[in-house]
């Protein structure tokens, strides 16, 4: 987030308003391949785990692992994608729909919001292992219920304050956004993969998030925008944060809970 924000100034800074919107906007997506490269090389260095690394020792390896999984772990892959709902829908609409809203409700220069937006992502950098301790403190479950509940409720207060265009209000608004959210997101990677059984788990885990990110993340500033435009007031949007975060919040209470335990699976 602070790379591809600070990407996008540097080019907002840099062209007009014309060539930025021709051709100024792709040159960051561009420029990823690099992160595609250093993302590979982090993957092919990266140890297993102790416990696929077991169960591979004692040659008890799935041939087949995403039909496995989707015939044994099949509740759990979509309880998985639901589970990320109430995460994912705030994360884009925080993120990405406030650049439009920023804009072109609110005003706001382009730079000022992507400015806003690093420094939440910034913060975030920080919030998100601090949850993720968090969570092996108090437990997975608990932590990502306490996120899902504040994510009934921020969404409301968060355009609010926006929407009274007070510059403090809205520094503030967007600032904590993105960190409260990490309440969901810094446990979520762990609370993820102990619903699966060892031998299932990359595959469980994998279906499951990427399965939220086309039924939730991707469409969520496209919706946002939809509701705004079809309603004229940010409680639309609201609501509709609201809902997914419910919708997460059941989903905590159906998933397993393996959290330490040895997987004998």
């Amino acid at each position: 987030m602070i790379m591809a924000n600070t990407a996008l100034s540097v080019m907002t800074s840099n062209l007009d308003e014309a060539a930025f919107l021709s051709w100024g906007w792709r040159v960051p997506f561009l420029a990823s391949i690099v992160l595609i490269a250093v993302g590979l090389f982090i993957r092919l260095g990266i140890l297993e785990t102790p416990v696929f690394a077991r169960l591979k020792s004692e040659g008890r390896i799935e041939r087949a692992p995403v039909l496995e999984v989707l015939r044994r772990n099949w509740r759990e892959v979509v309880l998985t994608a639901l589970l990320r709902s109430g995460q994912q829908t705030p994360f884009y609409i925080f993120t990405t729909y406030i650049l439009t809203y920023g804009t072109q409700v609110l005003g706001l220069t382009r730079n000022r919001v992507l400015g806003l937006v690093m420094l939440m992502a910034l913060l975030s950098l920080g919030t998100i292992p601090a949850c993720g301790h968090l969570s092996d403190l108090i437990g997975r479950r608990r932590l990502t219920a306490i996120g899902c509940v504040v994510m009934v409720i921020l969404p409301f207060v968060y355009f609010q304050m926006l929407d009274t265009r007070q510059t403090l209000l809205v520094v503030v608004a967007i600032l904590v956004s993105l960190p409260l959210h990490d309440l969901q997101y810094g446990p979520q990677a762990a609370f993820i993969a102990e619903s699966f059984p060892g031998s299932l788990r990359y595959s469980g885990a994998s279906l499951g998030y990427q399965l939220a990110s086309i039924t939730a993340g991707g469409p969520a500033p496209i919706v946002a925008l939809y509701l705004y435009e079809s309603y004229r007031t940010s409680t639309a949007i609201a609501v509709y944060i609201a809902i997914t975060a419910i919708v997460s919040l059941v989903c905590v209470a159906l998933l397993p809970d393996r959290a330490g335990a040895l997987d004998r699976h």
